[in-house]
């Protein structure tokens, strides 16, 4: 009895600060889910986290675009800690697709498109002591992304013009999945 007691107590402790990592999240439920879904298609993924990080931005500029309220330099620190945690991952993506080849052609450009759009829209908010160094990190991993994307092409040109998809691989459909 008190090795079941001691073992739900140790499982319990374990459990708790799993919960609370979770709540810490950039990203929602469903958002999370999106990103599952989209994991077997790397052009799909990509444009999702271009909408995650723009729906961030659009976010910043909404509250900046009607009267000041109160709370409105944390809300934009949280929302900048929040881009800068996508667009993390976002690269971290970009730097798994590099060694394995995967076709990301058609999602780069708009990638690049996108990050000079965050850029300019991230730097519009007056300087604010409460959010000037996650601004500047959103910023630079901003920069990151462009450097990766930018290089990326470049790769991706050089060796799909080098090993050519068979007419099988141009034939197969990529899979389908279906919203919940």
């Amino acid at each position: 009895m008190t090795r079941r007691l001691i073992l739900t107590l140790a499982l319990l402790t374990l459990a708790l600060p799993l919960r609370a990592q979770r709540d810490n999240s950039a990203l929602s439920d469903a958002e999370v889910e999106q990103l599952r879904d989209s994991a077997y298609v790397p052009n799909d993924r990509v444009l999702l986290f271009i909408k995650l990080l723009d729906a961030r931005v659009k976010s910043i500029q909404d509250m900046y675009a009607k009267p000041r309220r109160p709370g409105r330099e944390q809300d934009t620190h949280d929302l900048l800690e929040q881009f800068t945690s996508i667009a993390d991952e976002l690269d971290d993506n970009l730097d798994d697709y590099r060694p394995h080849h995967r076709d990301v052609r058609k999602a780069l450009p708009k990638l690049i498109e996108a990050t000079d759009r965050w850029a300019s829209a991230l730097r519009t908010p007056s300087e604010n002591e409460t959010y000037n160094v996650s601004r500047k990190l959103a910023l630079e991993t901003i920069h990151d992304i462009r450097e990766s994307a930018t290089q990326l092409v470049e790769d991706q040109r050089a060796w799909f013009a080098a090993h050519p998809p068979t007419k099988e691989e141009q034939n197969k459909k990529e899979p389908v999945t279906i919203p919940r």
